[in-house]
C-alpha cells in the first residue's frame, strides 16, 4: 500500500503521534476545571484560550474536509471540538454573572458569528483549490492565536511571581504537539499545517522558561512564609513612651519582623 512508502509512512507516523499528543493537549486543562468544579468558582481563570481553541478546532475540521485525504486531522479536531465545548459549558456554569455574560458574548461573536461568516464566504469561492487555500491561511492565523492565547497570563505570572494560573502541562504538551504537527505538515507538503507549528514551538518554549523562573514563587494558601514571625508589644514600646501604671490596660498591637532580624538580636 502507498501509505507504507516514504514519505507517506512518515506522514502517517507523525499524524498518529500528533493525534496522541494533541489528545493530551486537549485534556491538559482538566486539573483546572476540576479545581473550578470543586470551588464552584472560575477564580482568576480566563475562558478566552478555550474559546479560541474551539474556534481553531472547528476551522481545522472544515479545512480537513475541504482538503480530503486528511483523516488524522478530522479525528483529532472532532475530539477537540467536543472537549473545548465542554470546557466552555463548565466555565459559564461556575463563572460570576459579569464574566459569564462576557464569555457568552465572545462565544456568540467568534464561535458562532465569525465562524458562520467564514463558512458562507468560503462557499462563494467557486474553485475548490482556492477554497482550500483560503481556509488554510485562515487556520494559520487562528492557530497562531491559539498558541499565543496562554501568553495572556504571562503578565500575571511575572507580576505575582506565581505560576498558579499557568499550568505547565498545557505548555509542555503544546510544544510537543507543535513538533509533531510541524513534521506532519512538512512531509505532507502542507505549509498551512507546518507554519503555525513553528510559532507554536517557539511560544511553548517561552512559556516553559517563564514557568521555570517563577515556579518557586508560589506560596501555600493560608500559610505565612517560614521566615516571618509575629510579635506582640505594648503601644508604649512602639512610640517610645515611658511605662506607667496603665500599661496593662493599653491595647497591644501586632508587628511583623523577619526571623533573621530576631536571630540577629539574640546574638
Amino acid at each position: 500500500m502507498a501509505i507504507f512508502h516514504s514519505p507517506h509512512l512518515l506522514v502517517f507516523i507523525f499524524g498518529i503521534l500528533g493525534n496522541i499528543i494533541s489528545f493530551f493537549v486537549y485534556l491538559a486543562p482538566l486539573p483546572t476545571f476540576y479545581r473550578i468544579w470543586q470551588k464552584k468558582s472560575t477564580e482568576s481563570f480566563h475562558a478566552l484560550p478555550y474559546l479560541v481553541a474551539l474556534f481553531s478546532s472547528a476551522l481545522w475540521l472544515c479545512y480537513a474536509f475541504l482538503k480530503t485525504n486528511t483523516f488524522l486531522l478530522i479525528t483529532i479536531n472532532s475530539f477537540g471540538c467536543v472537549v473545548e465545548f465542554l470546557y466552555f459549558i463548565i466555565f459559564i456554569i461556575f463563572a460570576a454573572n459579569p464574566v459569564r455574560m462576557l464569555t457568552i458574548r465572545i462565544f456568540a461573536v467568534m464561535n458562532m458569528g465569525l465562524f458562520g461568516l467564514i463558512l458562507v464566504a468560503i462557499h462563494f469561492i467557486s474553485k475548490p483549490s482556492n477554497r482550500v487555500d483560503v481556509m488554510g491561511w485562515i487556520c494559520v492565523a487562528v492557530s497562531v492565536s491559539v498558541f499565543a492565547a496562554p501568553l495572556s497570563i504571562l503578565r500575571r505570572v511575572m507580576t505575582t511571581k506565581s505560576v498558579e494560573f499557568m499550568p505547565f502541562t498545557l505548555s509542555f504538551f503544546l510544544t510537543l504537539s507543535a513538533i509533531m504537527w510541524f513534521a506532519y505538515g512538512l512531509f505532507l507538503n502542507d505549509v498551512c499545517i507546518a507554519i503555525p507549528n513553528v510559532v507554536g514551538f517557539i511560544l511553548g518554549l517561552v512559556q516553559m522558561v517563564v514557568y521555570a523562573i517563577y515556579r518557586k514563587g508560589k506560596l501555600m494558601e493560608g500559610k505565612l512564609p517560614e521566615q516571618v514571625v509575629v510579635k506582640t508589644i505594648a503601644v508604649s514600646e512602639v512610640f517610645g513612651l515611658k511605662p506607667n501604671g496603665n500599661d496593662a490596660q493599653i491595647k497591644e498591637v501586632i508587628i511583623v519582623k523577619k526571623e533573621t532580624q530576631e536571630q540577629d538580636n539574640q546574638l
